[in-house]
């Protein structure tokens, strides 16, 4: 699978994504989107008085996600339990690059 571009056709980093936004960027229907924030995979941000409204963040794992799904035939609830991996491993990559930042330069072995 071909890592897909991100910012190009997509909100900027630190940006609210809106519904429609996120079922257009990420190719998935809104039946679909619908049934991932029911698995709770998905959580809408809370903006009282608008329309749903997601995190920039969630935009990357869910377009690998449905590509898997697309790729391999998986259903939604397996699709639902893959965003709560990739979710994990962003969070663990992230705490890596950010324990290797604060390490001494000659502590840190590739």
């Amino acid at each position: 699978m071909t890592p897909q571009p991100h910012d190009e056709d997509g909100p900027h980093a630190g940006e609210i994504v809106t519904y429609a936004e996120l079922t257009q960027v990420c190719r998935i229907s809104a039946a679909d989107l619908d049934e991932l924030v029911e698995y709770g995979a998905l959580r809408p941000m809370q903006q009282p008085g608008q329309q749903r409204a997601f995190s920039r963040a969630c935009v990357a794992s869910l377009r690998t996600a449905t590509q898997l799904k697309q790729d391999y035939d998986l259903d939604l609830f397996t699709v639902a339990l893959l965003l709560e991996h990739l979710s994990r491993i962003d969070a663990l990559e992230r705490e890596v690059r950010f324990l290797r930042a604060h390490l001494p330069s000659h502590a840190i072995a590739e």
